[in-house]
């Protein structure tokens, strides 16, 4: 009966131990204050639990039965596994790992928007003002909100909170605007048929966070390629040029004879007919004061500038670059050459191996020039896949030794020049050395003047009346250049500063006109090259997003009924007179 009764008081406590510990999370849950009585209560039972199992346990003999052993490998392999999901789950969570499987990385950033929102300056959100939430837009938007804490998005629906539709001013159903500070910017209105782009995006994003516009001009007048839309033309490039925040103009030197103040970059887009020599001067005078200058000069052209382009050395070549590797790939034939290869520059470090073609362009030569650091951005493979051919009348184009250039060839080139910017000041206002004579009293000289008297500098306008008498090493004096063409400049103030001038020449212009420049690389080229030029470090130089292609199938009504009959009869009955022919050869 003892034996008995002691079992049962072990019993009864051991119930003590899981109603203490309930006491114990009620408390603390019902008070929300984790203070000392329920951790008592909590310790208590966990106490007398752990008690009560080991003397049960010893009673029994119950870890030496094989239940009891098969039972605890099943505990500790479930708990395994448990803390190995957990552990997997932790690092999903912690570290993302993606794989886009898709031909144009559809559901991948690009490395433009990426940069672009991993620095932002300032909270950015985004207001999507639709009734339904479609999933590859929010996915687009998960991936921007991936990359920085700074970027937010919301789904609104306009009629349950129609004040904050009048305060965006919200006329429809999809319109998505962009918000940062007190800014806020339309992006575009999605429904259906278009879904949130990923280039309006980031380049609405772009617009919002820069706050400095760079005015481009593009040199027209001479057979240039126009702006607006139509064959040849390059709209698309300029509407690129207004996505990354630039402001475009027109610009005709021979109106107004000199480059504007306000230009950050100058293009020359492929020129048919030469320059005035003035507006080749004022090209020259705009990059010593600076500036930043953008050609693109074609092939059987010649636009007059080879005085500009000999002081960077680059002379431009007038042979045609002929690439057959991308011939088969690009199907353009051998005249647009295929570039895979590009230069360690911002322009381009972030292309890789990718592709850019260039149809009918010229190669380029750079040498050497004291104060000038080139960079060469396009390059075609080695010979035999590319060379240089002079012979541009004849149909079949093959390689001469005697007049071609092998590969690989240079394409385009990136320079940068460093100089202190030149007085333009008259030699009057030039400060006068002591020894310098009036120009009143260099007339006067005397007769007996000594044999340093050439020292002294004469005046253009008297240095017809020296004496007669002077030393016979006085006309050595009116050999000197006079004082506009003295070649050693005055010394520099310290107000004068260095200035970077800034220049990149291509071999060609076509790859920028509308149709050319939304495939591959083609247009990175262009709007790398204008914003590296512009010297705007916030712009990020990098591969630009890219549209998802157009994958629908449109069938007509009898292709419709085809599909349907050939799905629906035409597969099964093939199904079964297998299986009816298998079934028959094993009968």
């Amino acid at each position: 009966m003892k034996i008995v009764a002691k079992k049962k008081l072990w019993k009864y406590l051991f119930w003590l131990g899981p109603f203490l510990i309930t006491v114990g999370l009620t408390v603390g849950l019902v008070s929300e204050q984790w203070g000392l009585i329920p951790l008592v209560f909590i310790i208590t039972g966990i106490v007398i639990s752990g008690l009560g199992i080991i003397w049960q346990s010893y009673q029994t003999n119950w870890w030496n039965r094989r239940s009891t052993q098969a039972g605890t490998n099943a505990l500790v392999v479930t708990l395994a596994i448990l803390a190995i999901l957990g552990l997997i789950n932790f690092l999903g969570t912690r570290y993302h790992l993606r794989a886009d499987l898709t031909e144009s990385q559809l559901f991948t950033l690009a490395p433009q928007s990426r940069e672009l929102v991993s620095v932002l300056p300032q909270p950015v959100k985004v207001w999507v003002f639709d009734i339904n939430q479609n999933p590859q837009d929010r996915e687009l938007l998960e991936n921007y909100q991936r990359q920085s804490s700074k970027f937010k998005y919301e789904y609104i629906n306009p009629e349950a909170r129609p004040g904050l539709a009048e305060k965006f001013g919200v006329k429809n159903y999809g319109e998505v605007y962009l918000e940062s500070g007190d800014k806020r910017q339309l992006v575009q209105t999605i429904n259906e048929n278009e879904r949130l782009s990923e280039i309006r995006l980031t380049s609405r994003l772009q617009q919002l966070t820069n706050l400095s516009t760079a005015k481009v001009y593009l040199l027209q007048g001479h057979g240039e390629r126009q702006l607006s839309a139509g064959k040849g033309a390059m709209s698309q490039a300029v509407q690129g040029l207004g996505d990354k925040n630039f402001t475009t103009s027109p610009l005709n030197l021979a109106e107004t004879s000199k480059v504007p103040q306000d230009a950050t970059v100058v293009i020359v887009a492929g020129p048919k007919r030469e320059l005035f020599q003035g507006e080749v001067n004022a090209l020259q005078q705009y990059l010593n004061r600076g500036g930043n200058l953008l050609l693109m000069i074609d092939p059987n052209t010649d636009p007059k500038l080879n005085s500009l382009l000999q002081e960077w050395g680059v002379r431009l070549d007038n042979r045609l670059a002929v690439d057959v590797s991308g011939e088969s790939v690009v199907g353009r034939g051998p005249a647009a050459p295929l570039v895979t290869e590009y230069g360690q520059h911002p322009i381009t470090k972030d292309f890789g191996n990718g592709n850019s073609f260039y149809p009918i362009s010229r190669p380029l030569e750079i040498t050497s020039v004291p104060g000038v650091e080139a960079t060469p951005l396009l390059r075609t493979k080695p010979y035999p896949s590319s060379w240089a051919e002079s012979d541009l009348q004849s149909e079949k184009l093959e390689f001469n030794a005697d007049k071609d250039l092998k590969g690989p060839l240079t394409l385009g080139v990136a320079l940068t020049r460093k100089q202190t910017p030149k007085s333009t000041s008259t030699p009057q206002a030039l400060p006068t050395p002591s020894p310098l004579p009036s120009p009143t009293t260099q007339g006067k000289t005397s007769p007996n003047s000594s044999a340093k008297t050439p020292q002294v500098l004469p005046s253009p306008t008297t240095q017809g009346k020296t004496s007669s008498n002077s030393s016979a090493k006085t006309p050595q004096a009116l050999t000197l250049p006079s004082p506009t063409t003295t070649p050693s400049s005055p010394p520099a103030s310290s107000s004068q500063t260095t200035t970077e001038s800034r220049l990149v020449v291509l071999g060609n212009s076509n790859f920028a006109t509308d149709g050319l420049f939304q495939q591959q690389l083609n247009g990175d080229v262009f709007l790398n090259s204008v914003t590296w030029l512009s010297k705007q470090d916030q712009q990020s130089l990098s591969i630009r997003p890219k549209e998802p292609k157009n994958r629908r199938i449109t069938l007509t009504t009898t292709q419709a009924n085809l599909l349907i009959v050939s799905s629906l009869l035409f597969l099964p009955l093939i199904g079964l007179a297998a299986a009816v022919i298998i079934w028959w050869k094993r009968r």
